[in-house]
């Protein structure tokens, strides 16, 4: 997949800058480098969620990199996303043992239920569809991860619409 230029220029806060330094100084000299996936993920936060191409050209800068050795990475874990994504990104895992326990129809109910495809973000902004390998957790398929937890044993209609209809009064209640 390809990253989305927007032509917008990305100016990361004074704290964050300083948070990237923070995190690069935690390495030796010389290998910085090795800070690159937490610096990911710093960005991505502060991007709304994703890696537009100028967000991650300023992680080059930053970190004296050529922006291909930012690209390399940022394109190759599923953690990054090179798209804007909706508020709860959910995650549904489709590796074997979850694809056995009910995973696919997971994937297919949340398509039918949202509307969306894979990789597509609802209407309203609220719900982005990806689908990711192995998430450590087969003994509790079907499941996915929205944000920083887990939601296993979605193997019926009504737990699944429990746990949208919960996010998306969470997405309304803006406070």
């Amino acid at each position: 997949m390809l990253a989305v230029k927007t032509n917008k220029p990305f100016n990361p806060s004074e704290e964050i800058q300083n948070q990237i330094r923070g995190v690069m100084d935690q390495y030796p000299e010389g290998k910085s480098k090795s800070a690159l996936l937490p610096v990911l993920h710093i960005v991505q936060n502060e991007n709304a969620g994703w890696l537009s191409v100028e967000a991650m050209d300023k992680v080059a800068e930053l970190m004296n990199l050529r922006p291909i050795e930012v690209y390399e990475v940022a394109t190759f874990y599923s953690m990054y996303n090179l798209k804007p994504v909706g508020k709860f990104l959910l995650e549904v895992c489709h590796t074997g043992p979850c694809a056995i326990m009910k995973g696919e129809w997971l994937i297919d109910y949340l398509k039918r239920k949202l509307k969306i495809s894979i990789g597509e973000t609802t209407s309203d902004g609220l719900f982005t569809l990806k689908t990711v390998e192995c998430l450590g957790a087969c003994g509790y398929a079907p499941m996915m991860q929205i944000g920083e937890y887990y939601y296993e044993h979605l193997n019926s209609e009504e737990k699944v619409d429990k746990l949208l209809e919960d996010f998306r009064m969470k997405g309304f209640n803006r406070n």
